[in-house]
C-alpha cells in the first residue's frame, strides 16, 4: 500500500552525534506501516539530490497520525534534511520494503543493532508483544548512542557495546550477545546493523538452530524495485539469485543471505 505522499513535519531533531529522528504526519503510513519498513524520501527542494534516501521508520503514533524516521547526516542529502523545519512539506513514498516476521509465535525474542540499525528494531519491539524480549546495541561511542531510554521502555533485558568503552561494555555488541545465548534461549533474533556485524550474527544464529532475520542497509536507487541498483545475492533451494532490497527485503533470513567477504 505504498504511496507517493506528502506530510507536515511536525519535529525535526538531533538525537546524537549527526543522528536526527524526524517526526511525519501521515495517516496512511501510521496506520499502514509495519517494522522493517521505510520511506524513501526527497531529501531537497531542487533537482540535488537528485535521487530519494531510504530511511527506516522508527516508531509510529496511530492515535495522532505520525511516524519517525532515523537518520544520520552523511552527506548532502542528508544535510538538507536535518536542515527541514517543523511546519515544511516533506515528500515521501512509503511505506515500503517487506517487514520482519512475527507471526510465528515466539515467546523469547532478542534484537541486535549496530549504530543506526536500531532504528526499525525499536519499532518491531514497540509493535510485536512477546513473553520475553532482550535488546542488544552497539555503538562506536556513547556520543553516537541513541534512543536508549525508548529501548529500555520496550525490552526487557538492554545490553549495550560501544567500541571504545565509553558506554556499556567494551568491544562489539555480537559478543555480548554470544556470550548471553549461553545463558538463555531465543526464539527468534532480528538484526540490522553493518554487514559484518550482520554477518556474525547470522553465523551465530546458524551455529546454534537458531531462527534469524536480518535487516539489509543497502544503497537505492528508485526504491521501488525498477533499477536494480540495490540488488543483493542470495542463495534458495541451493540456487544463488540476486533479489532487490527495496522490493523481496530488505528483511532477510540470514540463513538466505550470500555474504561476500
Amino acid at each position: 500500500m505504498s504511496r507517493q505522499l506528502t506530510g507536515r513535519v511536525i519535529e525535526n531533531r538531533q538525537i546524537g552525534q549527526d543522528v536526527f529522528k524526524i517526526t511525519v504526519e501521515s495517516e496512511l503510513v501510521s496506520q499502514n506501516a509495519l517494522p522493517g519498513q521505510f520511506a524513501n524520501v526527497r531529501c531537497g527542494r531542487g533537482l540535488t539530490p537528485l535521487l530519494r534516501r531510504p530511511f527506516s521508520i522508527c516508531s509510529v503514533d496511530r492515535e495522532k497520525g505520525s511516524f519517525d524516521l532515523g537518520y544520520q547526516v552523511r552527506g548532502e542529502g542528508t544535510r538538507l534534511l536535518s536542515e527541514t523545519a517543523p511546519g515544511s512539506q516533506l515528500d515521501f513514498i512509503a511505506p515500503l520494503g517487506k517487514p520482519f516476521s512475527a507471526c510465528g509465535g515466539f515467546d523469547r525474542i532478542a534484537v541486535v543493532g549496530g549504530g543506526i540499525g536500531v532504528f526499525p528494531l525499536l519499532f518491531l519491539l514497540q509493535i510485536f508483544k512477546c513473553r520475553e524480549s532482550s535488546a542488544f546495541l552497539g555503538f562506536r561511542s556513547s556520543e553516537q548512542a541513541v534512543l536508549l531510554d525508548e529501548f529500555s521502555r520496550h525490552s526487557g533485558r538492554l545490553v549495550i557495546s560501544t567500541d571504545d568503552g565509553s558506554l556499556g561494555e567494551k568491544g562489539l555488541v555480537t559478543r555480548a550477545f554470544e556470550r548471553e545465548l549461553d545463558k538463555r534461549a531465543f526464539d527468534m533474533i532480528y538484526a540490522c546493523g553493518p554487514v559484518p556485524m550482520l554477518k556474525e550474527v547470522g553465523r551465530i544464529a546458524d551455529e546454534r538452530g537458531l531462527k534469524c532475520q536480518v535487516s539489509l542497509e543497502q544503497r537505492m536507487g528508485c526504491g521501488i524495485g525498477v533499477c536494480y541498483v540495490c540488488a543483493c545475492k542470495v542463495k534458495r533451494q541451493g540456487k544463488e539469485e540476486y533479489l532487490r532490497t527495496c522490493r523481496e527485503g530488505p528483511v532477510f533470513w540470514s540463513r538466505e543471505v550470500v555474504w561476500d567477504d
